[in-house]
């Protein structure tokens, strides 16, 4: 079992860019109508913004404001399917016989966008970038858990998704619509007595039987959770059950 504090959030979506808007969202769920709409990212000087995807820019655009100008943060970032419309591009090239961009095959990595959040922001701590099923989230803050026990006062967490090119119908169906979401989280022991921040802890047990899928991403899940009254939740994928329970 894990425990940690959300000391901060933020996330956006096409059309759910404010903390309201999600808080609004989170009363009713919906499906958002999917659009080329992307952040603006105010916080990077515009020649940095035209060079990122749109699944870096979501990235940075919930991440920067949960970081200070100067301050160094351990950062995790989640994604299952990754750049998948940059990866698209790179494979209709090798289809047509085109000479691969070096430039472009290296930013498909999984790990690009942590390598770019510590480029753009200046950030010398440790990153990693984790990819797992539809799991990923729990994965993504077990990781981060781990970070927080080894010292760190707090650690980065993103988890995004971009709504996958036609070409992978069929073969993606776990993404509604593109987002993203940052968590900045802390350790429950330093927890002041009068702070409003919420704390949870997260229990992986064994599942046996038919899984029920959730309906929405386990992050959106989360998300919707933290801004309601739920207190807890059960996130199932094949064998592993997750278990959330809000302690604060």
């Amino acid at each position: 079992m894990i425990a940690f504090r959300v000391e901060q959030w933020r996330a956006w979506a096409p059309g759910l860019s404010t903390q309201q808007n999600w808080h609004d969202w989170a009363q009713a769920p919906t499906t958002v109508t999917e659009s080329a709409q992307q952040p603006e990212c105010l916080s990077l000087p515009p020649m940095q913004r035209r060079r990122l995807s749109r699944l870096s820019r979501m990235t940075m655009e919930v991440a920067s404001p949960l970081c200070g100008e100067d301050e160094q943060l351990p950062f995790v970032f989640g994604s299952r399917h990754g750049e998948t419309t940059r990866t698209l591009n790179l494979l209709h090239d090798v289809a047509g016989g085109q000479p691969l961009s070096p430039t472009h095959f290296g930013l498909s990595v999984h790990n690009a966008i942590a390598g770019q959040w510590s480029l753009l922001r200046g950030q010398r701590g440790e990153s990693v970038a984790i990819a797992g099923e539809a799991d990923t989230f729990e994965h993504t803050m077990l990781e981060a858990a781990t970070m927080l026990a080894a010292g760190a006062p707090s650690v980065l967490a993103v988890i995004a998704e971009e709504m996958p090119p036609a070409a992978y119908d069929g073969w993606i169906n776990d993404v509604p619509f593109s987002y993203a979401v940052a968590l900045r989280l802390g350790r429950i022991d330093v927890l002041d007595a009068s702070s409003t921040e919420t704390c949870w802890k997260l229990a992986l047990g064994r599942h046996e039987g038919e899984a029920t899928t959730c309906v929405w991403p386990h992050a959106l899940d989360f998300l919707r959770a933290l801004n309601t009254a739920e207190t807890s939740l059960a996130h199932t994928w094949k064998t592993r059950q997750w278990q959330w329970q809000r302690t604060r």
